[in-house]
C-alpha cells in the first residue's frame, strides 16, 4: 500500500493534486484544507496517503498529517459515509474542530460539511464520540499538535502514539525533543529522544 508521497506539486484542482515523484505523477484526492496547505506548483510536498480500492475504481486519498488520515479512516468506517463525504467533513472542519464536535456531541458543527445532513451527522457524532480522545489532534495540546503537514515532529507524535502512548504524552515528549534537537531534527532522532523523555 502507498502510505506516503514526497515529491513536487505538479498540478492541482478543486479536490485533487498531482504529485510528481521522480517523474511519476500520482493523482491524489484531498480535502480543501490539505490542498490549501500544499503551496504552489513546483513546491516540494509530503502527503500521507490512503489507497482505496473498489470494484470499478482505485483512488489515492491524500492528507496533510497522519492525524487527518486517522480521522478519514474513522469517518469512512461510519455506515453511509464514503470517501467523498469524509473529505467534505475534513474540508469543512479541522481535525481539532471535528474532535471537539464528536466529543461534545455537536451535530450542528458536523452538518456544516457539504452534503452531510443531520441524520448522518448524528450518526458520525454518536459512533465516534468514544474514539475522539484517542486521536492525534487534542484541543489545547502544546507545540507539535499543530505541526506543519508532513513534518518530522508530526510524524514523531504519530509514531509514539502507534507505540501506545497517549496523544498528550506523545505531543509533550516530541515538543521537548524538538527543543533539545532544534527545528531541523529528523524523524528518527526525534522519536529516539522523545522516548528517552517519556522513559525519564
Amino acid at each position: 500500500m502507498i502510505a506516503k508521497l514526497t515529491g513536487l506539486l505538479d498540478d492541482f484542482g478543486p479536490d485533487w493534486a498531482v504529485i510528481d515523484v521522480n517523474g511519476v505523477g500520482y493523482l491524489v484526492h484531498c480535502s480543501v484544507k490539505t490542498l490549501a496547505a500544499l503551496g504552489v506548483r513546483g513546491d516540494r510536498v509530503t502527503l500521507h496517503t490512503e489507497l482505496q480500492v473498489s470494484e470499478n475504481d482505485m483512488r489515492l486519498i491524500g492528507f496533510g498529517s497522519a492525524g487527518e488520515r486517522e480521522w478519514f479512516r474513522l469517518l469512512t468506517g461510519v455506515q453511509g459515509v464514503g470517501s467523498k463525504m469524509a473529505l467534505a467533513v475534513l474540508s469543512a472542519l479541522s481535525t481539532e474542530e471535528l474532535q471537539r464536535a464528536c466529543a461534545g456531541g455537536d451535530v450542528a458543527m458536523v452538518s456544516r460539511a457539504q452534503g452531510v445532513g443531520t441524520k448522518i451527522a448524528t450518526r458520525i457524532v454518536n459512533e465516534l464520540k468514544d474514539k475522539a480522545g484517542g486521536l492525534p489532534t487534542i484541543p489545547g495540546a502544546p507545540g507539535v499538535a499543530a505541526a506543519p503537514a508532513g513534518s518530522a515532529s508530526a510524524d514523531a507524535v504519530s509514531a509514539l502514539q502507534n507505540l501506545g502512548f497517549k496523544p498528550n504524552v506523545a505531543t509533550d515528549a516530541v515538543a521537548r525533543a524538538l527543543d533539545e534537537l532544534g527545528d531541523g531534527a529528523g524523524l528518527n532522532d526525534l522519536v529516539r529522544v522523545a522516548l528517552k523523555r517519556v522513559a525519564g
